[in-house]
């Protein structure tokens, strides 16, 4: 069992999977518009209300909104799953990335960015938190996230299968737009201090860079992420699509 306290990951997964609230703790006298709809939604699927003071509040979890829900964990979604839903797999990699902040942000922008799945190892790796969840703005709950046990060995498994695998690092000679992405793709990232292990590396099919003007020689991983994917977005027309 889990809790989540911020109102926009809670009424997301009122909206994606309401079977997983067990019960919503609220408190009295809060005149959040969002917490009315997430009252709403939640009398909707009959899942239990209790109205609470502040301070009975804050004991439970000192940073909530004014709302505390109990929440099933999500479960990881099988890789094989991900790619069989997939018509042509857009995926994100993420090796070693441990800041639950960087995570969250990360899987916010796959998720607007329209990535199918994201790959997590399972060790060295933070998981789904609530600070992730809450970083995320709710993407957690619209994103397939998959745990693997060794990220080197699946992506051996996702060239096999003709995923093209393309690795973020600063300093190439080849930048993050000289790729056609208008094929099976995964985006591997680094972690935060080290980039990508060296066999990580020697997995990928291209590493690209992005290249810098200022006098700081990185950016941030979920800044790369985001130039990254949003470029095999705009190559392959999704925005277009969308206003169509």
């Amino acid at each position: 069992m889990d809790k989540i306290s911020r109102l926009n990951p809670l009424l997301e997964v009122l909206k994606s999977s309401p079977r997983r609230v067990n019960k919503i703790l609220v408190q009295k006298d809060s005149g959040r518009k969002k917490i009315k709809e997430i009252l709403d939604r939640a009398g909707q699927h009959r899942i239990p209300c209790q109205f609470v003071p502040k301070r009975q509040m804050d004991v439970v979890d000192g940073g909530h909104q004014g709302v505390i829900g109990f929440v099933s964990l999500k479960a990881p979604v099988p890789l094989d799953d991900i790619l069989e839903s997939a018509k042509k797999p857009f995926l994100l990699l993420c090796d070693s990335v441990e800041d639950p902040q960087n995570l969250g942000a990360i899987i916010r922008t796959a998720e607007c960015a329209g990535v199918d799945g994201l790959i997590l190892p399972e060790r060295r790796a933070a998981g789904i938190t609530g600070t992730v969840r809450a970083v995320s703005a709710g993407a957690t709950e619209h994103l397939s996230v998959s745990r693997v046990k060794n990220l080197a060995r699946t992506m051996d498994e996702l060239r096999k299968k003709g995923v093209w695998l393309v690795g973020a690092e600063g300093g190439g000679r080849e930048y993050w737009h000289d790729f056609d992405y208008d094929v099976p793709v995964g985006i591997v990232l680094g972690s935060e201090g080290k980039g990508l292990r060296p066999l990580v590396r020697k997995k990928c099919d291209k590493i690209l860079s992005i290249p810098l003007a200022g006098k700081i020689n990185s950016l941030n991983v979920a800044s790369a992420a985001a130039v990254f994917l949003f470029e095999v977005a705009r190559q392959r027309n999704y925005f277009r699509k969308q206003s169509e």
